[in-house]
């Protein structure tokens, strides 16, 4: 048996209801050229859905990971020894943190629909960042990997 070197790793997926309104503007692409023909109606409904579907999956899918010493959500790398003490968020606080409580210096790589979260202090004197919030449907998994690191 194999260990895995990612102590924690997630992919945050856009919820079904996101794909819904994906086809939804696919259909309403193709119904706005129906007066041209069959074939731009054809066109338009493809069309509109692969640009729809491209937009959905890019913001829909992100991933966050601890991998090594370092805690890699989305296009962030952040050492974990730059992290202090780390904060699981149910999904009342995490939404305090979205909004009142937030910190526009804040690194946050948050999704609306992942009710639960994790937030974690940083620590280093020379990051203006005072703290990192993680959007997570494994708040619990990923607060003990960031405490391991």
């Amino acid at each position: 048996m194999e260990l895995s070197t990612t102590p924690y790793e997630e992919r945050l997926t856009a919820p079904r209801a996101w794909w819904l309104v994906t086809f939804l503007v696919g259909v309403a692409c193709g119904l706005t050229l129906l007066p041209f023909g069959t074939l731009p109606l054809l066109g338009g409904f493809v069309g509109g859905l692969l640009f729809a579907a491209v937009i959905t999956s890019s913001y829909g899918s992100v991933r966050v990971r601890v991998v090594g010493d370092a805690l890699i959500a989305g296009d962030a790398k952040i050492p974990l020894a730059a992290l202090g003490d780390v904060e699981v968020l149910d999904a009342e606080e995490a939404r305090a943190w979205r909004t009142y409580k937030s910190d526009p210096r804040a690194f946050m790589l948050l999704r609306s629909y992942v009710p639960t979260a994790v937030r974690a202090e940083v620590t280093d004197p020379t990051d203006p960042t005072p703290y990192v919030y993680v959007s997570t449907r494994e708040p619990e998994a990923l607060a003990k990997a960031l405490r391991r690191g």
